[in-house]
């Protein structure tokens, strides 16, 4: 059996997986959106190949990224800005028809819990997606068509990302008067996100949904002040508007059928 994991997105997460599994001794491949970056990482002495999806088609290496890949991870976010009519949706069909056309037999397509709406309270990967953005409502149908391709698909949604140099609190920092303090978080760190995907990979756990986010729920007001205190920033103050809007994401798959245990605190 292969044991060449393709990555589409060596980006903030892309590339510490990346370094992950070669040092687990997989092959791995990847790709990055400019030939400069490519030939960086390729002096690293890594296996990057320049693949930019456009609403147009797909321009780069596209066959000769795929081919020989087993497993391929798919790390493309929707991008979206609003009021740009960026058609998420075709440009990962196009990707679709050229994973399909390759010898890839498995695939984990990353997505967010941006799939729930805000108001969808308490939820696990049981539940039925209720998106109330755009960027959530295009993520769900390329979910949708990944689930019903001719190879088997993990669905992975993470929560908000923290690690490294990424804190949410440094964009929240001295703000005043934020809403829906009570809410709760719903986040996750790097190196879980790391964790979590190499166990499907190592235990084939393909054909699921993966609600990934820390089991901890603490407000946001709780948290971000907390945070901010810690990394010596002005905390943010919350109105006291007493608002019940809050989607909480749990996962059931996770401790389940990874039986994975988070490894980092929030």
């Amino acid at each position: 059996m292969s044991k060449t994991i393709g990555i589409a997105g060596l980006g903030w997460l892309g590339l510490p997986l990346a370094q992950r599994l070669q040092f687990l001794g997989f092959q791995v491949k990847g790709t990055v959106t400019q030939l400069e970056k490519a030939t960086a990482l390729q002096k690293k002495g890594f296996n990057a190949y320049p693949l930019t999806l456009t609403e147009r088609g797909i321009q780069g290496s596209t066959d000769a990224f795929l081919k020989d890949i087993e497993t391929l991870i798919i790390m493309i976010p929707p991008g979206l800005r609003r009021g740009t009519g960026a058609d998420y949706v075709l440009k990962m069909t196009y990707f679709l028809e050229a994973i399909e056309a390759s010898e890839i037999q498995h695939c984990i397509f990353i997505s967010s819990t941006s799939v729930y709406g805000d108001a969808q309270q308490k939820v696990n990967e049981g539940d039925i997606p209720k998106p109330d953005t755009e960027a959530g409502r295009q993520l769900l149908q390329v979910e949708q068509l990944f689930f019903n391709a001719s190879f088997t698909t993990s669905i992975v949604r993470f929560g908000g990302l923290l690690g490294g140099s990424r804190q949410p609190v440094r964009y929240l920092a001295g703000r005043e008067g934020l809403n829906n303090g009570d809410a709760p978080v719903n986040l996750i760190h790097r190196e879980d996100c790391i964790g979590i995907l190499i166990k499907i990979i190592k235990q084939q756990a393909f054909g699921h949904i993966f609600n990934a986010v820390h089991p901890e729920h603490p407000s946001k007001k709780t948290y971000y002040v907390q945070k901010a205190k810690e990394l010596g920033l002005e905390p943010p103050s919350y109105s006291e508007e007493n608002d019940t809007t809050f989607k909480e994401v749990h996962s059931v798959n996770i401790p389940n059928i990874l039986q994975y245990r988070f490894q980092k605190a929030l």
